[in-house]
């Protein structure tokens, strides 16, 4: 830059500055004429100036003054054809530009905003230091250079047109500015020392902007938390809302037929009592032992854990003793099983058990008969009574959702067979990959 061409840009600056000035003396003057004078004549005091006209003026003066002086020196900018601001301008005009944010801009904005038009790069950046790394805080134009890297502390070397210099407050680093030159304009000596003049400047706004992006950083951990929280509460839940099902289902199930057995034998030996007293005798010592298994399956189940011969026995055997009291007398028939997955093992027997109840409860049934057969590609357990059977019109009961539901789980089907008068069939199929390969959670 010549000493000419600076001389005329300081020239410059100073006609703004008077201009700026200038208006702001005359908004001053057109506010207290306006308000101290004419609202004197309203009121009808026309000797000397009201006080709360006074004050009211100089208070509407200090609220204008500023935004007054800002703008007639950006129009006298305009009118002095002055494109971009000097390298000298930038510096020059660095504490006002900060003073005078408009439309709210932060700091940050404002020092890239100045960088970019100041010294006529291509784009500018603020990165300021939050921790151990450095986030972007302001580019201007807004999203350029958004594939550039982040750069790194004190590395002052020019790398393709990249610069960059560290701002630093009290010797402790607070950040980086970086601007990327036009290629066809790479940045003069001037306005690199403009940069390093700039930086030396933007120390303690450069801590604000820091403090502002701990801040921020912060906020942002904290609501991370709390969605990961919510998050965490909803599974939660969940969870605890699929184990109540789950533990109402398997009493429902399972514990339920072993009291529906016991409430109907306690029934018949209360008739048994005058006819046949040693017979009721050994109707309640039964029941004596099925009140202990029951009490043993609700609190196995309570607990989580499958029925004691199921988990040790099998299926077949597990259906014998879950049985064994029943009012209504219950056949179990199979060969020698595998074993399977507990998940399997433990649908398969809990939907033989509510097979077995529905036919108790509703079936007037004589016998029941539960066929357990394992073919090479599939188990089927065949629940079979000889009771009234279905009507056409006849509605399958509610208990059947809890087996439809336990069955489809395991990629098995159900299906229903009843005919009047010779009884009901309730058969569940479970293909031999789910008895292979199933994990699914009990």
């Amino acid at each position: 830059m010549s000493k000419r061409d600076g001389a005329v840009r300081v020239s410059a600056v100073r006609w703004e500055s008077l201009a700026g000035w200038a208006a702001a003396a005359c908004a001053a003057l057109g506010i207290y004429v306006i308000v101290v004078v004419g609202g004197g004549r309203l009121l009808g005091r026309s000797g000397a100036p009201d006080l709360v006209l006074s004050v009211l003026a100089t208070a509407v003066v200090a609220a204008v003054l500023q935004p007054v002086r800002v703008r007639a020196e950006t129009i006298a900018a305009r009118r002095l054809k002055r494109a971009h601001p000097s390298a000298y301008d930038l510096l020059a005009d660095f504490p006002r530009q900060l003073a005078g944010r408009e439309g709210g801009e932060q700091a940050p904005a404002v020092i890239a905003r100045m960088l970019a038009v100041g010294t006529g790069v291509e784009w500018a950046q603020v990165w300021v230091l939050v921790g151990e790394r450095l986030r972007l805080v302001a580019t201007y134009p807004p999203g350029a250079a958004a594939d550039e890297p982040e750069p790194r502390l004190y590395d002052s070397m020019p790398r393709d047109g990249v610069r960059s210099v560290t701002v630093a407050h009290a010797s402790r680093p607070l950040g980086v500015l970086r601007v990327g030159e036009k290629r066809s304009r790479p940045m003069t000596p001037v306005e690199e020392r403009l940069l390093g003049g700039l930086a030396a400047q933007a120390g303690m706004v450069m801590e604000t902007a820091q403090l502002r992006a701990e801040i921020s950083l912060r906020v942002e951990e904290l609501t991370l938390r709390e969605e990961q929280l919510r998050r965490a509460r909803e599974v939660l839940v969940s969870i605890q809302d699929r184990e109540r099902r789950q533990l109402e289902r398997d009493i429902h199930d399972g514990a339920q037929q072993q009291l529906v057995a016991l409430a109907i034998n306690l029934k018949v030996a209360r008739a048994l009592l005058e006819s046949d007293p040693s017979q009721a005798a050994r109707v309640l010592q039964e029941q004596a032992e099925a009140t202990a298994h029951a009490t043993r399956t609700l609190s196995d189940l309570s607990g989580g854990l499958l029925p004691e011969s199921l988990a040790h026995q099998g299926l077949a055997a597990a259906v014998r003793v879950a049985t064994t009291n029943n009012p209504v007398p219950v056949a179990v028939h199979a060969a020698t099983l595998s074993r399977h997955p507990p998940a399997v093992e433990a649908a398969l027997y809990f939907c033989a058990l509510e097979a077995v109840q529905n036919a108790t409860k509703h079936a007037d049934a004589d016998r029941i008969d539960v066929r357990i057969v394992e073919e090479r590609d599939r188990i089927t357990v065949n629940v079979h009574d000889d009771g009234r059977g279905l009507r056409p019109d006849q509605e399958p009961g509610s208990g059947l959702g809890n087996l439809k539901e336990r069955v489809t789980a395991l990629g098995g089907q159900l299906s229903l067979d009843g005919t009047p008068g010779k009884g009901t069939t309730v058969q569940l199929t479970v293909p031999r990959t789910t008895l292979v390969t199933s994990e699914v959670l009990r």
